[in-house]
């Protein structure tokens, strides 16, 4: 299986990098091929509510994404990697999600795999459940099929990451994709 893992952090080296990581690790380890998308070291534009794609592309925007798109549809599953900002995924990750409008139709008829990866600072329960909620929907509305999430909380920097268990919880989950 070909999976692409989105990633929405800044710091090249934060802790839901170093999730992505040890996701990637063990999905490469069970034979899977992985390819590693940064959103936020991509020149991708905010969707400008045109319309012009009729939802089915293509988009009049040249930047980055069609070669992001190229690679989504390569795949079979896509994995979302952000840190929590404010209970939701990072601008960076949300400006290229907000793209798929221009490709929405084919991406529900392929009907892939999904998972969500992210860390935050917070450990309170309800840390993650905005973030949850959102994912959900998108998984829905895109007919993804869930693989599960690791939500890393308590994971503020790498430091506290590589304390947790959320390490080994990312490399399980891509190992028994």
């Amino acid at each position: 299986m070909k999976i692409v893992i989105l990633e929405g952090s800044p710091n090249r080296r934060g802790s839901s990098n170093m999730l992505a990581e040890k996701f990637k690790m063990g999905a490469e380890e069970a034979g899977h091929d992985t390819i590693v998308i940064s959103a936020a070291h991509s020149e991708i534009n905010p969707c400008i509510g045109c319309i012009s794609c009729g939802y089915d592309g293509p988009c009049v925007q040249r930047d980055d994404m069609e070669g992001i798109k190229t690679e989504i549809f390569r795949a079979d599953m896509v994995v979302f990697v952000t840190p929590l900002y404010y209970y939701g995924m990072s601008a960076q990750l949300k400006i290229l999600v907000d793209r798929f409008c221009a490709f929405n139709g084919s991406i529900q008829r392929k009907h892939m795999k999904s998972a969500l990866i992210a860390a935050a600072w917070n450990d309170d329960d309800w840390t993650m459940e905005a973030l949850k909620v959102h994912y959900k929907t998108l998984v829905r509305y895109l007919n993804f099929k869930d693989q599960g999430m690791v939500l890393g909380v308590g994971c503020g920097t790498p430091s506290m990451t590589k304390k947790s268990m959320f390490l080994q919880a990312a490399y399980n989950l891509g190992k028994n994709i």
